[in-house]
């Protein structure tokens, strides 16, 4: 899952927003930096973070461009990360003929913002300027891809297996015209200060503190984008998105019914749907975690609703333990487990799996055979207060039935090198959300990334490592029947729900808020066709939907 963007430095001084806005009245206005905001113009925060100052890159396929880049680069297709349902944009579609190819079929009468024609040319070119510059390709997608072909308004992707997933990974890459980008003498070090594109905007203004977007005048669905203008602070605090008239921002707001929403009750909204599973990853290299009855003890110990409230103040629901993004991805879940996967605390259930494991509680502790009480390290990445409230919450529930837990807060860096390296007992963690169902479980249970202790690993960090599994997965990754891949989802979600390779927690949330004072149209639980994030492509769904507030 992607962690919230600004989420941690905003979150310790978003506990005073309520106040402030008392002190302030809740006045709507827009600070002179912005003064030129009118009824058509999108002022947009925590989109973009310039500390100390903005820097113009943008290159899409820079590690280090702005957010917005992707506001005027298009994709093949869109992928709404919340279901992984996909909309096509530069290509009317794909097909996999079979599992080792993919034809997409390129959209005609599409013009570069200069004028000039777009065509399956770019296309092909774009992914041949990845092949010859591999720093460029960040998304890995000639791991999958053997060779290319171009045959009139087709662009047809030969893999180097039997890979049908692959095509979710293709589809996503940004599209650059070849005409500019085959005069550029180091595509890696370019910032491409001047982007030509086909989104629906393109760069007006660009100043270290702020920029600006206008809308494409060239755009071939230019009647579906009625917001002319976007703005763009290079910082915004969450005082300033309550209080000075932003229309949309992605930011976690504390008591957000008494500081964002109040700010405009008639107006301002939230939704934070599920973006991905926090969950605790036991590591399965060690005793006794590499035992699934004590997993299943650990799992009933918990109350996750609590868990949850206590992380993140009421905003989100515990989670299912399939691996899926419940209600996003409901129409995939395995009808035959129980109560859709949710499991409730159950401490006498707990304390028999323990048993079966050979843990029994002595004295409130829970001890081994031999007595020796239990003490176990939890990882938590120092800073981010939420899941250290979360991890707190854990403990005191683990505590209750006589587990003692260490709690290890190493900086965030740190953290991640301790998960890739298999260097925890238990840590907290992400799993889900790719959009991609055989990504998701792929990521959590492939026995590839199964790496020795020490040996740092991509995925996998829990080091699950089953041959079954590893085969249902390879029939997935292989088959082109939508019948046979949710027969194949149905067992990997039994695999999570039975074998508990982690035990899912609490969704995390996407933190959107809007203001339909100005513009209509957003994404909401009722009408869920993208999520609020703010970076990626997601916002080329919500910039064709948005119309003038009548």
């Amino acid at each position: 899952m992607t962690r919230a963007s600004g989420r941690r430095l905003r979150a310790a001084a978003a506990f005073g927003v309520a106040a402030m806005l008392v002190a302030t009245g809740c006045s709507v206005s827009v600070r002179s930096g912005t003064s030129n905001v009118g009824p058509t113009t999108l002022l947009v925060g925590g989109a973009d973070n310039g500390t100390p100052a903005l820097f113009r890159n943008f290159n899409p396929f820079s590690p280090n461009k702005r957010n917005l880049t992707t506001w005027m680069y298009e994709p093949l297709e869109v992928v709404n990360n919340l279901d992984g349902a996909e909309t096509p944009f530069l290509a009317t579609g794909h097909t996999q003929p079979d599992a080792r190819t993919v034809d997409f079929h390129i959209r005609q009468g599409v013009r570069w913002s200069d004028g000039t024609a777009f065509s399956a040319a770019d296309v092909a070119y774009t992914f041949e300027l990845l092949r010859s510059h591999p720093a460029l390709d960040t998304a890995g997608v000639w791991q999958h891809i053997s060779s290319l072909s171009v045959s009139g308004d087709h662009v047809v992707f030969h893999l180097k297996n039997a890979d049908v997933p692959a095509a979710k990974v293709i589809e996503q890459t940004l599209i650059v015209p070849e005409h500019v980008w085959r005069k550029v003498k180091d595509p890696v070090t370019y910032t491409d200060p001047n982007p030509v594109v086909t989104g629906p905007y393109t760069l007006a203004r660009f100043t270290p503190n702020q920029y600006t977007l206008a809308k494409n005048t060239a755009y071939w669905q230019a009647d579906k984008v009625e917001v002319q203008k976007v703005i763009v602070p290079g910082s915004s605090s969450d005082l300033a998105i309550a209080t000075q008239g932003y229309d949309w921002a992605y930011s976690f707001f504390p008591n957000v019914d008494s500081t964002w929403v109040k700010a405009d009750a008639q107006h301002n909204s939230y939704w934070f749907p599920p973006g991905g599973i926090v969950g605790l990853l036991p590591n399965l290299t060690k005793a006794p975690f590499d035992d699934v009855d004590f997993r299943t003890g650990l799992s009933l110990a918990l109350d996750r609703q609590q868990i949850a409230d206590k992380a993140e103040q009421g905003y989100v629901k515990a989670a299912s333990q399939t691996g899926l993004l419940l209600p996003n991805e409901k129409a995939s879940l395995n009808t035959s487990i129980p109560d859709q996967g949710m499991v409730s605390q159950d401490t006498s259930a707990a304390l028999a799996a323990f048993a079966k494991a050979g843990y029994t509680r002595r004295g409130g502790k829970l001890v081994d055979r031999a007595g020796k009480p239990l003490s176990v390290g939890l990882t938590v990445p120092d800073g981010w207060s939420d899941w250290l409230q979360g991890a707190q919450e854990i403990i005191q529930q683990l505590r209750a039935v006589g587990i003692t837990v260490r709690l290890d807060k190493p900086q965030p860096a740190a953290y991640q090198q301790d998960l890739q390296n298999g260097d925890f007992d238990l840590a907290l963690g992400t799993v889900g959300g790719s959009g991609s169902l055989y990504q998701d479980y792929n990521n959590l249970l492939n026995s590839a990334f199964k790496k020795a202790v020490g040996t740092s690993t991509a995925s996998n960090y829990e080091r699950y490592g089953d041959a079954t599994t590893d085969a249902l997965l390879n029939r997935f990754r292989t088959t082109t029947d939508p019948a046979e891949q949710k027969r194949l989802a149905d067992r990997l979600q039994s695999v999570v729900y039975a074998q508990l390779p982690e035990i899912s927690l609490f969704y995390g949330g996407l933190w959107g808020l809007s203001s339909d004072k100005k513009f209509t149209g957003w994404p909401s639980q009722k009408n869920p066709y993208a999520s609020l994030m703010t970076w990626g492509s997601t916002p080329l769904l919500v910039m064709t939907h948005l119309r003038l507030a009548q």
